[in-house]
């Protein structure tokens, strides 16, 4: 059992496809469609279109499609049923109970044991620290400044010198070794077999937005390597859409939050009463992080570390951010390293007076910059000053460019007018700030590569989509049975019924379909390539589409047929005669796409 398709339908109906993207992702109006920067890869030009007429999003640099229920699943990491029960609410449409099908009820399954061994891990880790074996963890985290509420808060745990002790607790509670090696908690190897990651270390557990423990990280006691190591992405842990600390940060009253790199920042931060602070997990900023942060706050305050490994992350961050709608801000601590190191020398109170000086975060891009020019030399301050002109044009809108044209000019005593003109002579060069860029992050295909079958099959379900008016001619020769591969035959079987009744939904065409992967997969046959530049063109590529398909439909009925099938091969003698005049008017073959 499922939900009925008139419930799934008017769900998705009532959550506008737009709208519901937009509370992750900046979007800008070109034409009839929306683009934005992709949050399931990073790059640095938005090649993630979302169309409002077909309800649909693609992004044209890693792939991923679908509906609003797709996105809704594989941004939130839902099940289908969790992305239908958070649609349903925000759209106010009152769910009927329902039973799972096979397949929902396995992936729901899955994602509750795994929450609740991590949830049973923390609990373990917790005990641990307060136990006799603990002591050393428990003394390092005192001496580190941090009180048993904090503590307790972060649900701070140590992980004992032996490494199997979670893998012995865990299957006394029941839990067989396939779902274990799925959280991502223990290592596996011929000669040990089965053991915990984690043994001998102070452990934080990693917390989504709903404070349900999704991960762990772990800092060794003494000199082992390496020093810090966090889980590995599961089910249930992107760690390029999670930031630590964020579950207790998304309720703070303060208008902006603190971006920092580590957990003891985040925690000592909060113990100092700047409960606005979260961290990335081990990674830099990307482009799922600047998504969920807008969720939450306008305005970011970059807090990385005083090195020079901090200052390239604040710089990394800061575009990001950007094209996400969020203001950024840098916050300089030099010449402490760090924000537990700044707030223990100086406390709180010069840590806030530090946060209100934080500098404006393209401003900050500029002074970085201008370390690498010496200003003192003409062709050095000019070159500096074309780089500066080539990272103006980067803001759209013509009044807050100038505003920065007239700070950058103050601070470095140049004529607002020569840097305009500077600006409108990098301009007209096309700078990397106009290009096109190609995203370095591709989804990788999990099948084999297409051959020219299935390219022909994909082709034509993406003519029917977008020039349905083809459709009288297709049907004269095609039926969705002639499409071989099993996904394209259930695709094109409901594309056809629409196609007869003159609705055509392709959003819809994906409600049958309750996995992400398949959803993701079904909106890419109607994005195939098509780079055809005239009629002509376009009707002899249709037509080799069409002759391609049925072919192969009837060498694959061929090889099926059996022996005894007399009336079969009669039918398959006449459409093999029926193709064979297609191929020879071939030429002649006229396809309308008026």
């Amino acid at each position: 059992m499922r939900y009925s398709d008139d419930i799934i339908e008017e769900v998705r109906t009532k959550n506008d496809i737009v709208d519901v993207i937009s509370q992750y992702v900046k979007l800008q109006r070109k034409g009839s469609s929306y683009f934005g920067l992709c949050p399931f890869h990073n790059e640095k030009s938005p090649s993630f279109s979302v169309s409002p007429g077909k309800q649909m999003y693609y992004c044209f640099g890693c792939g991923a499609g679908g509906n609003v229920f797709t996105f809704v699943m594989e941004y939130e990491n839902f099940t289908f049923v969790e992305a239908m029960q958070y649609l349903a609410e925000r759209a106010s449409v009152e769910l009927p109970k329902v039973d799972y099908s096979k397949e929902a009820k396995e992936a729901a399954d899955k994602k509750a044991a795994l929450l609740e061994i991590n949830k049973l891990a923390a609990q373990y880790f917790y005990y641990q620290l307060r136990r006799q074996n603990g002591q050393k963890a428990w003394k390092y985290l005192v001496e580190r400044g941090l009180t048993e509420e904090t503590m307790k808060k972060f649900g701070l745990g140590y992980s004992d010198k032996y490494s199997d002790d979670l893998y012995k607790y865990l299957k006394g509670k029941g839990y067989k070794d396939e779902v274990l090696r799925d959280s991502g908690l223990f290592n596996v190897d011929e000669r040990r077999g089965m053991y915990d990651k984690f043994w001998n270390r102070v452990i934080f557990p990693i917390m989504d937005v709903n404070s349900r423990v999704i991960g762990f990280g772990g800092r060794v006691m003494g000199d082992g390597k390496p020093k810090y190591l966090n889980s590995p992405e599961t089910k249930i842990f992107d760690k390029s859409r999670n930031l630590y600390g964020l579950n207790a940060a998304r309720t703070t009253r303060r208008k902006y939050l603190i971006v920092c790199e580590g957990y003891m920042d985040v925690i000592t931060m909060h113990q100092a009463g700047f409960t606005n602070a979260v961290a990335s997990l081990g990674t830099a900023l990307t482009s799922g992080h600047a998504s969920l942060l807008k969720r939450y706050t306008q305005e970011v305050r970059l807090l990385y570390d005083s090195d020079e490994a901090g200052i390239r992350a604040a710089l990394r961050g800061i575009p990001i951010l950007r094209e996400a709608g969020v203001a950024t801000r840098v916050v300089n601590l030099a010449p402490y390293k760090d924000p537990d190191e700044f707030i223990k020398a100086l406390g709180a109170e010069a840590f806030q007076e530090r946060l209100d000086r934080a500098v404006n975060g393209f401003l900050f891009r500029v002074q970085a910059a201008q370390k690498n020019y010496n200003l003192s030399d003409p062709q050095g301050k000019t070159e500096f000053f074309h780089q500066v002109a080539e990272m103006l044009l980067e803001f759209p809108e013509e009044l807050e460019r100038s505003n920065y044209i007239e700070a950058i000019a103050q601070e470095y005593r140049i004529s607002p007018e020569e840097l305009k003109r500077a600006v409108s002579r990098q301009a007209m060069k096309g700078t990397v700030a106009e290009r096109r860029m190609v995203p370095k992050e591709t989804r990788k295909s999990k099948g084999q590569k297409e051959n020219g079958a299935q390219k022909a099959q994909k082709l034509m379900l993406t003519w029917l989509a977008n020039e349905p008016e083809t459709y009288s001619t297709v049907k004269k020769y095609l039926g969705p049975e002639d499409f071989t591969t099993e996904l394209y035959r259930r695709v094109a079987g409901m594309l056809f019924e629409q196609l007869e009744d003159g609705q055509v939904s392709l959003a819809r065409l994906l409600n049958p379909f309750t996995d992400s992967e398949e959803q993701t997969e079904i909106t890419s046959l109607f994005h195939a390539d098509i780079h055809l530049e005239s009629q002509e063109e376009k009707n002899r590529a249709f037509a080799d589409a069409l002759i391609r398909i049925k072919e192969n439909s009837l060498r694959e009925q061929t090889e099926k047929l059996a022996p005894t099938d007399i009336e079969g091969l009669q039918r398959l003698i006449q459409e093999k005669k029926k193709l064979g005049e297609m191929s020879r008017r071939r030429g002649e073959l006229h396809i309308s796409f008026e």
